[in-house]
């Protein structure tokens, strides 16, 4: 499918940037929060920007790399174990979402479970898992073209719905091994240096997982993004790229969470510039490849709490900040409306 994402319009960017400067306090003094509150104004073509109905998407899905247990400590189980935690409220991104208005929304993308119809879920699936890349590529390429479209799609239903910020998670036990050929493949750095802790791997197995995913980097030749996310991504991470290019396409304001959203955002870039200009980087993971992937994209993210959870934790703990920026640009006075002399006299 085919996405039109123009680059940003800087036409009210002096107008922004003034009202901004005129505000009571020093010019800059306000640091990065000067930088969204810019930002959003120019997305959202306004010098008073809103943050409408923001919602998180968490896309769930397995990999068959992960049956075996090779590069994962925890079970496959677990995914649809966490999804039905999800449901029930009991994560920490449901926390995280409650804590700050943030409406969340559960999608099956391609879990090794039958839920049956279960309330609260968006079932998308595509396939019970993808196949094993050990053995053949993750995904076939119309499996690929169709969790693309998928994502895209459920964008489009929440940005009719009013939201004009989003954001995206993930759960998919296997899916850190994914996000590190795809990180490897897309940056050229090295597999070793892309692969980290997961779920908790560590020592010698963290080894064996390297020595896998090197194995499976050399297997495989794409000639293009499409190609590469097909071999080694998941339902999830490819739903998530086509999530984050529709709601380029549609100007929203989009959120980047940790390791695997990156490593989707990753691809989106490939296939079309101009991805970018919609992007706030929310946090820096503590996988250990997140921050080279975050120097690959010349990119600062807003904090740094230690945090390598996924689920889209990030992108929740750092939305009010945004909100901040926000407020300080439409809610702070300027000098003059609080008859303050700026005078050296």
């Amino acid at each position: 499918m085919n996405f039109t994402i123009t680059p940003l319009d800087k036409s009210l960017e002096n107008k922004i940037q003034h009202k901004i400067n005129l505000k009571t306090k020093p010019v800059g003094s306000l640091g990065i929060l000067e930088k969204i509150a810019l930002q959003i104004g120019l997305i959202q073509q306004t010098s008073v920007p809103s943050l409408n109905k923001p919602t998180i998407l968490v896309f769930a899905g397995d990999h068959g790399i992960a049956e075996k247990g090779e590069v994962n400590p925890y079970p496959q189980v677990v995914t649809q174990q966490m999804v039905y935690n999800f449901l029930h409220g009991g994560a920490a991104i449901n926390a995280f979402c409650n804590q700050h208005h943030i409406d969340l929304k559960i999608v099956d993308a391609g879990v090794n479970h039958d839920f049956d119809q279960i309330e609260g879920l968006i079932d998308a699936k595509i396939a019970y898992g993808t196949n094993n890349y050990e053995n053949e590529p993750a995904m076939f390429r119309d499996e690929c073209c169709k969790a693309i479209q998928t994502g895209a799609s459920l964008v489009t239903e929440v940005y009719n719905d009013g939201c004009n910020i989003i954001g995206f998670g993930e759960m998919g036990i296997g899916n850190s091994s994914a996000a590190a050929l795809l990180m490897s493949y897309f940056t050229k750095i090295s597999i070793e240096e892309c692969v980290g802790a997961g779920t908790g791997i560590q020592g010698d197995a963290k080894k064996k997982k390297q020595a896998v995913l090197q194995s499976v980097f050399q297997k495989y030749k794409p000639a293009s993004a499409n190609e590469a996310l097909a071999t080694f991504g998941g339902f999830e991470i490819a739903m998530i790229t086509g999530a984050i290019l529709r709601a380029a396409e549609l100007k929203m304001t989009t959120l980047i969470d940790g390791f695997i959203v990156t490593a989707a955002l990753l691809a989106a870039n490939a296939m079309y510039e101009n991805v970018l200009d919609y992007c706030i980087f929310a946090h820096t993971s503590n996988e250990q490849g997140h921050q080279k992937m975050l120097n690959f994209l010349e990119k600062k993210p807003l904090i740094h709490l230690g945090m390598r959870l996924g689920e889209g934790t990030g992108a929740a703990v750092a939305y009010p900040i945004i909100t901040s920026a926000i407020a300080f640009l439409n809610n702070m006075a300027s000098f003059e409306e609080a008859s303050v002399n700026t005078s050296e006299s």
